[in-house]
């Protein structure tokens, strides 16, 4: 698991990520803001919200590999509040698709990798640790 912590709002980290991913390119599938959502029912909660990401032929070649393997796309990235801070968390391509034992699905890990690490990468801590 992928988590750091960055030194902006959750609706400023979630910005900066929108626009990096579609810079990748890559398709923003869903975002879900958990706390809108929560508050729509009457409930307050922290930030907290997650960023579908994936892209079609991507999909394809995923369910071309393995069809199992669709229930783990597309990848999310989770941004919320926790303690004052800002936190992000993902799953790195290479531990979604580990589990299936696929070299095809390690194959397209490989070249999500670099993908989501130049995504992530658009925040300034995230970029710091690498």
């Amino acid at each position: 698991m992928i988590t750091f912590t960055v030194n902006l709002d959750v609706d400023a980290t979630t910005a900066r990520l929108t626009e990096a991913i579609l810079a990748a390119p890559m398709g923003l599938v869903a975002h879900i803001d958990g706390q809108a959502n929560a508050a729509r029912r009457g409930m307050t909660v922290p930030a907290d919200q997650i960023l579908e990401v994936f892209r079609p032929d991507f999909a394809v070649r995923v369910w071309q590999a393995d069809k199992r393997a669709g229930i783990d796309i597309p990848l999310r990235i989770h941004v919320y509040e926790a303690d004052g801070k800002t936190h992000v968390a993902m799953r790195s391509p290479d531990a979604v698709f580990a589990p299936y034992g696929n070299l095809r699905l390690d194959g397209i890990a490989a070249e999500l990798q670099p993908i989501f690490g130049k995504i992530l990468s658009s925040l300034t801590p995230y970029r710091q640790a690498s």
